[in-house]
């Protein structure tokens, strides 16, 4: 998905910066919310067993991802290091979405 329809999608959530870390966190919450999850604060130091997310919320999530950032870090690099913490996580997306311009 290319950038303006990430803004457009973040502005109708009512988040002006647009970002990986902005699209990576307002989903989360969705994906919490419609699943009946508690996250509590996205802190990048937050191990991300403890996010409240079980497996399907995050392979919702990276699905979610791939077709709102039109990346999938997993299949874009050789070898991936699997994130812990929150913080790894963003850094994961936001590195493949830089290697994708």
């Amino acid at each position: 998905m290319e950038n303006s329809r990430i803004s457009t999608l973040l502005m109708q959530r009512g988040t002006s910066a647009v970002t990986v870390k902005s699209v990576i966190i307002s989903e989360i919450e969705d994906i919490a919310s419609e699943q009946g999850k508690t996250v509590g604060p996205l802190k990048d130091s937050l191990p991300l067993l403890d996010a409240g997310l079980d497996s399907l919320c995050f392979a919702i999530l990276v699905s979610r991802l791939e077709d709102m950032l039109g990346i999938d870090p997993y299949i874009s690099f050789d070898e991936v290091d699997l994130p812990v913490t929150f913080g790894d996580f963003v850094k994961l997306y936001e590195d493949a979405a830089r290697q994708s311009k």
